[in-house]
């Protein structure tokens, strides 16, 4: 089955094959280091990318409603039995509009209203400092700072580069008290 949340502006959902030259448009050259991993050189390859993220549970397309042209994604990760790792990419040519954090308030509130989630997290690097704004004005609470936590890229001498990494993070009891979203959720099927 798939997934449709949409917002006053967005459409989050599974992603689809003719995704493939909007996720190379933001993979082709990730902004942020710990998105290296899924960077992507040809239009095949984001295309293997596209195939992949759309078997996963809690990958989705973050698209303009009036197009449904993809500009990033959201995705999660749970821990069992009711915590979500969350995360989030745009496509740069559109930052700076307020997509990020419509796309981040749908989905939280889907997560919390449609997958029972307790608790929301996220890693933010501590240079990124628009998605450290997001989670801030998510209502997320920076809870931690690990120094050198994790690395994905080297230094210009070769070494690696140990990320200094924030933990951001909401309970439900907070998200309901700051209000829902006005994102809309169903379940739709494959045509979607």
């Amino acid at each position: 089955m798939a997934i449709k949340v949409e917002t006053e502006r967005l459409r989050i959902r599974n992603f689809k094959t003719k995704d493939a030259s909007g996720l190379f448009a933001y993979f082709s050259s990730p902004r942020v280091n710990c998105f290296l991993m899924e960077q992507v050189g040809t239009l095949a390859e984001a295309a293997d990318g596209v195939a992949r993220k759309s078997r996963e549970e809690l990958h989705f397309a973050v698209c303009l409603k009036a197009t449904d042209a993809i500009i990033g994604e959201v995705f999660a990760i749970k821990e069992e039995p009711d915590t979500y790792g969350v995360g989030w990419i745009l496509n740069e040519q559109y930052e700076g509009k307020g997509y990020a954090s419509e796309a981040a308030r749908g989905f939280l509130d889907f997560l919390f209203t449609s997958r029972g989630a307790r608790r929301i997290y996220g890693y933010v690097e501590e240079d990124n400092f628009r998605s450290q704004k997001l989670c801030e004005r998510l209502g997320m609470r920076r809870e931690a700072l690990f120094m050198e936590f994790v690395t994905f890229t080297s230094n210009p001498d070769g070494t690696l580069k140990y990320e200094n990494t924030f933990v951001y993070a909401m309970l439900k009891r907070e998200w309901e008290l700051r209000g829902k979203s006005n994102a809309r959720f169903s379940g739709q099927p494959e045509s979607w």
